[in-house]
This record gives C-alpha cells, structure tokens and sequence, in this order.
C-alpha cells in the first residue's frame, strides 16, 4: 500500500500504544517485518507548549521507519501546529488520533469524542493537512456508541477534509476493546472512500489478519494488542498473506532471548531504573500461555536487573521442557 509517497512493504502495520510503541519496541516489530510503526499518541497541546515529555515521545531516530507520529486534541489550530511540529521528525505521515476511548483524553474533547462532532473533525483534519506537506491520516472507532456508527460518513467527510488514508477499529467507544470487532463497518468504510483503508481490531494472529483482509476488502492491517510479547506476528502475517504459506511459533528460547534483548534496548535507550519498571509488563507478555506463567509473574513484578530477567528467562525456558 502506498500512503503518499511512501511504499509500505508488508501486509501490517504495529498500532499506536501509549505507555507501549517505544523506540525499543517499535524497532523490535519493523525488524520482523512490520510495514510502518506509529509513535505513542502525543498531545497537541503539550507539543506547542514545548513540553519535554511529548517531545520526546514523537522522536524517531534512523532504526524506526517508516514512521508515523501521531496526536491528539480537539483544536484545528493547536493540531495544525502540532502537525508542523511532527513534520519535522521525518516522519512519512501525521495521524490524527480519533479513536482514543480513555476518559483522559475523551473527556476533553479529543480521541473518540471527535466522532461526536463530525464538522470539527473535519476542520482539524482540513487544518492540519493544510499545515504540512506530508500525508495527513486519521484512526477513528466505528463510532461512540451502538446508536451512533458513523465511521462510513465520517470517512467521506475526512478524505473531503484532505485525509490521505483512514485506519478503522471495528469497535465503538463505548465498547473499549470487548468482542466483537465489527469487520462490517470496516468493510463499509472501504466502499466509501477512494483513499486506503486500515482495518484495525483483534489481530491476534494471522489467521486473524486474514479474515479481516478477505473480508473487508481493506487495503492493509494494524496489530495493537495482538503484538504484545509477539512482534513476529507480522512476519507471520506476511508469510500467510503474502506466500500463502504459515509461519510457525518461535521455540521458547527464541521468544527469551527476543524478550530479554527488547529489554536490553529498553534500558539503553531509557535507563535502567525506567526500563526494568516498563520490562515487567513486557515480561509479562512474553511469558503469557507459558507453563507456570502465574508463579513467574509474581517474579516478574520484583525485576529490577537484566541480571533477574535472564535468571527468570532461563527458568521458564525450563519450566516449559518440563
């Protein structure tokens, strides 16, 4: 799929996370073969007002592309200079965040809550595209709540608006992330619009990506949650998609020694005393469906060194031979 200029080589993409879609673990999945990253979602608000933190949380270095920042806020000014502001990351593409269901950032106008109000989205979506010369895409729900799907309108406004391409969560806000993925609306937002099209939502496996992709006739895929503790989700996803061929499991000393090298980089790139405190809920990803997984997250929650967390990697590589 090409979005702009940019060619995405590969069938999925790794979804935005906040606390989650790091550097260490945005190189981690492109390394397996995701098509493009997304950065964590920065505020526009804390962007314009020079906030260290939401800086940092849109910086790319030359191991991550192609990439994407992404932000949020509710108003077409502040995210118009935002999107300047991300222009100069190097980034391919600026994304718009309007599928955010925390009441954080939906209660103050911004994520979901700018389904509510489809003019506004709109004239954000027309603002920032007139600010920057890069794609400007949008992630929306299929809508707020049951009684209100409007992703297929909302689409056709937004590709009016400048929207280069659109990514759906098949889920309303008021769902947060409970089942069912609504492939229909996906689906039905393809039909409506001319420019790409991102199905999104409980990409578990590549099975999973399947399904969506015949289904929805959409242009690509996004994994959130599916990529949790399994960044080789995409290259098993492209093995499916692309070569009509399935991709094994990793073997458990794969899966430890990827788990304990993400977490290497996690700590290079933000300290020890931060990134043993973010390993643990990594760690627990990893581990997940293994042998006697309850009793090493118990370990887990104490890890404070490289040291334990190769001591634990060790134990589960046993406790799973057993």
């Amino acid at each position: 799929m090409n979005i702009g200029d940019t060619v995405l080589k590969g069938y999925c993409a790794l979804a935005p996370m906040a606390g989650v879609t790091d550097r260490a673990f945005r190189e981690l999945c492109l390394s397996y073969g995701a098509s493009c990253v997304y950065t964590e979602m920065v505020s526009a608000k804390g962007l314009i007002m020079h906030d260290r933190k939401s800086a940092l949380l849109m910086s790319l270095s030359e191991n991550e592309r192609p990439a994407v920042v992404q932000i949020f806020g509710c108003e077409p000014e502040a995210m118009a200079q935002a999107a300047k502001l991300a222009e100069s990351t190097g980034c391919f593409a600026v994304d718009i965040n309007m599928g955010c269901p925390a009441p954080k950032v939906a209660g103050h106008g911004g994520g979901s809550a700018l389904m509510k109000d489809p003019d506004l989205a709109a004239r954000i979506t027309e603002a920032c595209a007139k600010a920057v010369s890069l794609p400007v895409t949008v992630k929306m729900r299929s809508g707020w709540d049951e009684s209100s799907v409007n992703a297929p309108a909302l689409a056709v406004m937004l590709e009016n608006a400048g929207a280069a391409a659109i990514t759906v969560h098949g889920r309303t806000r008021k769902q947060m992330y409970a089942p069912p993925v609504d492939l229909d609306v996906i689906k039905a937002v393809k039909e409506a619009v001319n420019i790409p099209v991102t199905g999104n939502g409980d990409i578990t496996d590549a099975e999973s990506a399947k399904k969506m992709y015949e289904y929805t006739g959409c242009d690509h895929i996004m994994a959130g949650r599916g990529a949790l503790g399994n960044p080789w989700i995409f290259a098993q996803i492209n093995t499916l998609l692309g070569a009509g061929e399935t991709l094994p499991e990793p073997p458990i000393e794969e899966k430890m020694r990827v788990m304990v090298n993400h977490i290497k980089k996690l700590c290079e790139y933000k300290g020890d005393y931060v990134g043993m405190r973010e390993a643990r809920k990594h760690a627990g990803w990893y581990i997940k469906g293994v042998r006697g997984a309850a009793s090493f997250r118990r370990e887990i929650g104490a890890l404070e060194s490289i040291e334990q967390l190769e001591a634990l990697a060790e134990k589960v590589i046993i406790s799973a031979a057993e």
